[in-house]
């Protein structure tokens, strides 16, 4: 008997398409989010490229039509621990682990304010703090609270459950596993931000003024560490000369071999963020050369013609910095000039490459991978197939047409099994 319930691990937008796309054509739909909501790396995107709007909207309608799905059942704080069987019959392990919070919660946030210990905020990549128990962002779904059990001050303090009138703090929560079956699987769990700090000529984690273009991108969000507002992380002053270098991390044998294919837009589209705010301020960026493909041609050109904007053609071999001011000397080669240049900037912000998270997590079950953790486009298990990221480097619209192709892989496959 071939069941035909699709599994769907990730929760990001690839994860979200391919859950909808399935369901909404009959198909019971099983999705397994490693965080404690959904939405992935898009919820921390301040502004799409090239119309520059807020993601929030379209996530929020995705998230309508998954409330409103009895076809579809979420598991967040949840990871696949195994899959064996076959395509048509396979067995899956899901640990869920506790989020220390039960469905009682209703996020008024008195728990947070109660709470006595802080915790790096992983959201904004570290650039603030919030409480040891937290809302993940303000647009979090499912909307509920959670316990960093790492930074919580454990069974001792019970400030938080003393205030919570709904009886929603559960210290004794612990994980469980489930297993279950289904017919097909489809992994979308997206990608990371490449460490930076591999790159140990350009000084990230060592020099605070040199910071990760998702960082940037945080930093600019009306809800992100600084209100919006881009300044530098050491002192908090405002911009006045800021440089973005491109492929950091990407094209290079030594990182990630690939080109990521959004790093140039997503550089373009945060130079429009430091003009609007800072409309004097000089800005350079150093790129190998600029992907700005078909439709997204005009953007670069609109971008390249802003006053005080510079395009230097050559990567930066070293970034250096004045221990006196935190200002931050860049070392490059103008390759149209022929010379070697040496630029002071308040900030530089790395355009730090797609990493797959199958690089670093792999599928627990028998796959094909390329050389730098990517999943291969013909599976070597019939019945799993990758979605979005995953598989290649992409930006959103590409990533939703990606899933929803991976929705109807995963369709056909149950059907398939089921007429065999």
């Amino acid at each position: 008997m071939v069941n035909n319930t699709i599994l769907v691990v990730g929760g990001g937008i690839s994860g979200l398409t391919t859950a909808i796309e399935a369901s909404e054509v009959g198909c019971e739909v099983i999705l397994v989010e490693k965080n404690a909501y959904l939405g992935g790396k898009v919820t921390q995107i301040n502004q799409y490229f090239p119309k520059l709007c807020p993601p929030n909207c379209g996530l929020e309608i995705n998230f309508k039509r998954i409330k409103n799905n009895p076809k579809i059942k979420c598991y967040t704080m949840a990871e696949v621990e195994n899959i064996s069987g076959q395509e048509g019959d396979f067995d899956v392990t899901i640990k869920i682990n506790p989020r220390y919070v039960n469905e009682n919660c209703t996020a008024c946030g008195k728990c947070a304010e109660a709470c006595p210990v802080e915790r790096s905020n992983d959201f904004n990549y570290g650039l603030d703090k919030t409480k040891a128990i937290y809302l993940p962002h303000e647009f979090a779904f499912p909307a509920k609270y959670v316990i960093d059990p790492k930074a919580c001050a454990g069974s001792g303090c019970t400030k938080c459950a003393d205030v919570c009138q709904y009886g929603a703090i559960e210290p004794a929560m612990e994980a469980k596993t489930v297993t279950i079956k289904v017919g097909s699987v489809v992994w979308a769990t997206g990608w990371n931000p490449y460490d930076a700090s591999k790159i140990s000529c350009y000084g990230f984690g060592v020099y605070p003024n040199v910071i990760s273009n998702v960082m940037m991108e945080r930093m600019a969000a009306v809800n992100g560490p600084t209100k919006g507002k881009i300044v530098r992380p050491s002192d908090g002053k405002e911009i006045k000369n800021i440089a973005f270098i491109q492929c950091a991390g990407s094209r290079d044998e030594n990182h990630i071999h690939a080109c990521s294919s959004v790093c140039c837009m997503a550089s373009l589209k945060q130079v429009t963020y430091v003009r609007e705010q800072y409309p004097d301020a000089k800005i350079a960026v150093y790129y190998i050369d600029i992907r700005a493909r078909g439709k997204h041609e005009d953007f670069y050109v609109k971008v390249q013609n802003e006053m005080n904007a510079v395009f230097i053609k050559g990567k930066a071999g070293e970034i250096k910095e004045d221990p006196a001011t935190n200002d931050l000397i860049v070392i490059a080669e103008d390759q149209i000039n022929q010379v070697l240049t040496e630029e002071k900037y308040d900030l530089v912000v790395l355009a730090t490459g797609m990493q797959p998270a199958t690089a670093l997590s792999k599928v627990p079950a028998a796959m094909s991978y390329d050389e730098d953790g990517f999943l291969a486009s013909d599976p070597a298990s019939p019945g799993i197939y990758g979605a979005g990221c995953v598989s290649k480097p992409a930006d959103v619209a590409a990533a939703v047409q990606d899933a929803t192709a991976a929705a109807l892989r995963a369709i056909q496959s149950v059907r398939r099994r089921n007429n065999g």
